[in-house]
């Protein structure tokens, strides 16, 4: 996003081939894979289904606005080795201030990330229930138990492929799907660069930015880079694949809003499966499947995530070395797990809860988008690599467009939990 000129000092002289940029994604994968999951599917759907394509705009900043801050973050853990939660607890020498914010996040990424698993888990079980006819109830618990596992192996690159290749199976489905429905051009470009906010749109709206800019992909992000890069010259295959990868998650939540603008304009969504029925007439008797599977794809991968997400920023805090390899990184994804398998399988929902967890994800991201601009302007920690005055001028309008949109969702949280 045009940092300062000594971030490609001792890069190659030569320029990297397709095949090396293709190479280069991983960790972009991680975080695409993780925004893009059964909420957004739903959210997407419902956005084009009541406003056509009047809310593509609210995508496109939110893809801007996530590319910005997950570079930063990106860029925090390749120049200084740390994880966006250990950065943070370094960033303060009062004690009284420093274990206020390091407690402030640990207990608000754990809460948002446990009261979504169940949903997470749900989003693939439909998936899987459309492909086999089994029971939604049965195959939850065992997708968790299968996520458990995978995560009790202790392999980060497991996990990166497996995210890589449910990201390339939506875009496949997804973009295909938009494509056959044969939308209006002029109509998404209009969506696209006019934003505009339609009789009731509002909620909808940030919905769509709330499940894109995801505050624990930052912390994700941090660390996931140090598994791959940690040299200056590193920064242009980071950014590549931040590009690229999360421009992809963006054009798979664009093209679930302008197939359901197209052809269910107008219906009453209860289920992002109801959008099969309406591929019926182009796909035919795949219509269901077709859709299964990108809806599998994105519950599995935004379940996996969402215990990730605490797992690292909880143990980046508390500076446990080792990453995935520690017992007790270990302990906090399988808790996290266990909770989003004990209330699936009793159909628990957990209702002031899930309005408490929406209320701190309110505040959450601004705060945090904050800090991160603190840390990424601090020369202590990044030296010459810290944010230009351009980034900083980006930055700071995300920020302020996340804190006024975080506030009216925390007022509504608030106002739904008294009411």
């Amino acid at each position: 996003m045009g940092l300062s000129q000594q971030e490609n000092e001792g890069s190659a002289d030569r320029k990297d081939t397709i095949v090396d940029k293709i190479k280069s994604v991983g960790p972009g994968a991680i975080i695409a894979a993780s925004f893009v999951g059964p909420g957004t599917i739903t959210t997407a759907t419902q956005a084009g289904a009541s406003f056509g394509y009047a809310l593509v705009w609210a995508v496109v900043f939110s893809i801007v606005a996530t590319m910005v801050l997950q570079e930063m973050s990106a860029r925090l853990g390749i120049i200084a080795q740390k994880g966006l939660a250990e950065a943070i607890r370094d960033q303060f020498a009062n004690p009284i201030i420093k274990y206020s914010v390091m407690w402030f996040v640990i207990i608000s990424i754990s809460v948002g990330c446990a009261a979504y698993m169940s949903g997470d888990l749900n989003g693939t079980s439909l998936g899987i229930s459309a492909l086999t006819g089994g029971s939604v109830n049965m195959i939850g618990p065992i997708v968790g138990v299968i996520i458990l596992i995978l995560g009790l192996t202790g392999s980060y690159k497991l996990i990166e492929k497996l995210m890589i290749v449910f990201v390339v199976l939506m875009s496949v489905i997804f973009i295909t799907t938009m494509l056959i429905a044969k939308p209006d051009i002029g109509g998404i470009l209009t969506g696209m660069f006019i934003p505009t906010i339609p009789v009731g749109s509002i909620i909808t709206v940030i919905a769509l930015i709330g499940t894109t800019v995801v505050p624990y992909n930052l912390f994700i992000h941090s660390t996931s880079v140090q598994e791959r890069w940690n040299r200056p010259e590193h920064l242009k295959k980071s950014r590549w694949d931040i590009y690229l990868s999360i421009g992809v998650g963006g054009l798979i939540t664009i093209a679930i809003i302008v197939t359901s603008g197209t052809l269910m304009r107008g219906m009453e969504i209860q289920s992002v499966v109801d959008l099969a029925v309406q591929l019926e007439p182009l796909l035919g008797s795949y219509a269901e499947a077709f859709l299964a599977i990108g809806i599998f794809s994105a519950g599995f991968s935004s379940a996996t995530a969402s215990a990730l997400g605490a797992a690292v920023t909880v143990s980046s805090m508390l500076k446990w070395k080792n990453g995935m390899r520690n017992w007790r990184f270990k302990a906090v994804f399988v808790s996290v797990i266990l909770i989003g398998i004990i209330t699936f399988m009793f159909n628990f929902q957990p209702l002031d809860v899930l309005l408490f967890a929406q209320a701190l994800n309110g505040i959450l991201l601004p705060g945090i988008a904050i800090l991160l601009m603190i840390i990424m302007n601090n020369k202590k920690t990044l030296g010459g690599f810290r944010n230009s005055l351009k980034v900083n001028i980006i930055g700071s309008v995300v920020v302020i467009i996340c804190l006024g949109l975080g506030t009216y969702s925390f007022v509504t949280a608030i106002q739904s939990f008294l009411a």
